[in-house]
């Protein structure tokens, strides 16, 4: 069974993208990141359970995402497939020259490690501990008020939840 990707590396890859994309500030631009590395954005309308695909081939990286999902959605897989991109080795499939990675309901269930690191990836990119660390000091002086969550939320561009989430596994209020 693959091994998660720790945490350390995760962080190492996010900072190591940030500072070669000169992203030093939310909201972390998850567009140019992906352009970065060579993978063109497209969005589309699919099955409400999709939220996004992966193509790659021998010269092509394209990254699909559902167009009818709230844009802090789209965020998060644009960063999720970005987290696939920078942590796995995608495998050309022989016959037809490429392997397609659909974000879906099951691949957010997070059973598989491959599932897990790029989520765990796309929390980093999207709000990474070190922008949020210090910017959890200056906007958020009580973890259960709800105006300064969201404001920060807002800040970042993901939803309350997540930043919620975030916050906790960071253990920034423990």
């Amino acid at each position: 069974m693959p091994r998660l990707t720790s945490q350390l590396r995760i962080q190492q890859e996010v900072a190591r993208l940030l500072k070669r994309c000169q992203i030093n500030k939310p909201p972390v631009k998850v567009e140019d990141v992906a352009r970065d590395l060579g993978a063109v954005i497209r969005f589309q309308p699919y099955e409400d359970n999709i939220s996004g695909v992966l193509y790659r081939d021998e010269s092509n990286t394209i990254i699909g995402v559902n167009s009818l999902h709230h844009p802090n959605r789209q965020r998060f897989t644009i960063a999720h497939e970005v987290g696939h991109l920078v942590l796995h080795e995608i495998e050309v499939h022989v016959d037809k020259g490429y392997r397609m990675v659909f974000r879906d309901k099951v691949s957010a269930q997070a059973a598989d490690p491959a599932e897990i690191d790029a989520n765990r990836f796309a929390a980093e990119l999207l709000m990474p501990a070190a922008f949020l660390r210090q910017d959890a000091r200056l906007y958020l002086h009580d973890v259960e008020d709800d105006k300064e969550l969201k404001q920060l939320a807002k800040m970042y561009g993901v939803s309350t939840q997540a930043m919620a989430y975030r916050i906790g596994h960071l253990a920034l209020f423990a």
